[in-house]
């Protein structure tokens, strides 16, 4: 009887790789799936590797390569090849003496910065005076952290009950969007009603700076080592050392921290915040024409609503109400109203907006109403034409004051009138001539006033009736 080969093509083939990739074991472990594995009958059993087997034959040897162990530890050492991120940061940027400045609130801070200088950029393009954002982003942001930090604290109150004043002390590292959204939009509305400005339209100035803000403080979360998701084999997984995890879901004894990587959750919300931002924008330049004030607004409300509501589902240590996440709960609190809203707002026949406040320069934003060229002079511009006398328009005051003074010459002549009449028709009883007034002499005297005075004077004389002024009288 002919003996068979104990792994038929399989030494051939398996010369064939080594020789071709050295001692490549990714390579390696590859090839092998694509290996001809065609054993004979006997020779192989099923039995634990390097210990024999009931139908073994004394002379029968053990398989070179104990394939499935192998071709797993091979997989198991590609899966742990390096990553993207392979380094846990530290949170303190730099010391200031005692003080500790963290890159958590570094990132907030930039972030506000270039929250503000895009909102300013747009507030002009939208026809908006931006010098109002000033003192208005330091009130809303106030409000937006102190609604951000109670929202934190609510949903993480396992990290503060037994030490209550943590939620007061530095590093400030917590903080909740939507409480921040909430408290933030209310402080804005009333800032709005305060600085008598169109509260719809700064709404939608805002929108895409809160996606700018965003984008770029969340970088804060991946200093602080939280906002971390589900363990991961893609390239971007992240690592999170023992101290900072979930002791109950991800301890280091079961996933140790030379091999597990976590979803960035921080890293998928600032590319939310870039995209988002560059979409609201682009919308606000290209489709002012179906844009009502407030539409932005409501646009954000959906898409971070959307994207927290997926990103949640990658969380272990959710605030849940009835088994539910909070944070989903909240989310389709903001996505589904506001869409209704929209729904209801671009209804047919839905009534005009008001135009922006410099319809003239806007070119960003939702264009609203015509403008009337017609329209009633404001308030305060009764006094004065738009046009000189000539038919040109005023280049500045000048030609104000120019009508004010021909009004007080007319009213001048006006009063200096009856007393010239009065001095003539006195004339005419003397039987004096009277002559023609040239414009140039000065103004008539009061002769029964003068007479008066003449009398005091010298005592009894001539007919006070006389004209001094005649040398016939005299």
């Amino acid at each position: 009887m002919e003996e068979q080969e104990p792994f038929g093509d399989f030494g051939a083939d398996l010369v064939a790789v080594l020789a071709h990739h050295g001692r490549e074991p990714g390579r390696f472990a590859r090839e092998l799936d694509r290996v001809d594995l065609r054993f004979a009958p006997a020779g192989v059993h099923d039995h634990e590797p390097d210990q024999p087997g009931s139908h073994d034959e004394p002379d029968d040897e053990q398989p070179y390569v104990e394939l499935g162990i192998h071709r797993r530890k091979y997989r198991e050492h590609a899966a742990t090849l390096p990553r993207m991120l392979n380094f846990t940061p530290d949170p303190i940027a730099f010391q200031l003496g005692p003080i500790p400045v963290y890159w958590y609130g570094i990132g907030y801070a930039l972030g506000l910065a270039a929250a503000y200088l895009v909102m300013v950029r747009l507030a002009r393009a939208a026809g908006e005076d931006a010098e109002i954002l000033g003192n208005g982003i330091i009130i809303v942001a106030v409000a937006a952290l102190i609604g951000g930090r109670a929202y934190h604290v609510i949903d993480q109150w396992a990290l503060y009950q037994d030490d209550p004043i943590k939620i007061f002390l530095p590093p400030y590292s917590g903080l909740g969007v939507y409480g921040g959204i909430a408290t933030g939009t209310v402080a804005a509305f009333l800032y709005a009603r305060y600085k008598g400005v169109p509260f719809l339209r700064w709404a939608d100035i805002v929108a895409p700076g809160l996606f700018v803000m965003q984008a770029i403080a969340r970088w804060g979360n991946f200093f602080n080592q939280e906002l971390y998701g589900t363990p991961t084999t893609l390239p971007w997984g992240i690592p999170i050392d023992c101290a900072h995890r979930l002791q109950d879901a991800y301890p280091c004894a079961t996933f140790p921290f030379e091999t597990t990587r976590f979803h960035p959750l921080f890293l998928y919300e600032s590319l939310s915040g870039v995209i988002g931002a560059i979409v609201l924008i682009w919308i606000g330049f290209h489709l002012r024409k179906r844009l009502r004030p407030g539409d932005l607004l409501l646009l954000f409300f959906v898409w971070y609503g959307l994207v927290r509501f997926t990103l949640e589902t990658f969380r272990q240590d959710n605030w849940t109400f009835f088994g539910i996440p909070t944070a989903q709960i909240v989310s389709m609190l903001f996505v589904i109203p506001a869409l209704l809203i929209l729904a209801w707002r671009h209804r047919p026949g839905h009534p005009l907006d008001d135009p922006p406040s410099d319809p003239e320069v806007a070119t960003w934003g939702a264009i609203g109403r015509p403008v009337d060229p017609d329209a009633a002079t404001p308030a305060g511009d009764e006094g004065y034409d738009d046009e000189d006398d000539d038919g040109t328009e005023y280049e500045d005051e000048a030609d104000h004051l120019d009508d004010d003074v021909n009004d007080v010459d007319e009213g001048a002549t006006e009063d200096v009138a009856p007393g010239r009449a009065e001095a003539e028709a006195d004339d005419v009883e003397a039987g004096g001539p009277v002559e023609p007034a040239t414009g140039n002499e000065t103004p008539a005297v009061d002769v029964e006033s003068s007479d008066d005075e003449v009398e005091d004077d010298v005592g009894d004389g001539p007919d006070r009736t006389q004209d001094r002024t005649d040398p016939a009288g005299t």
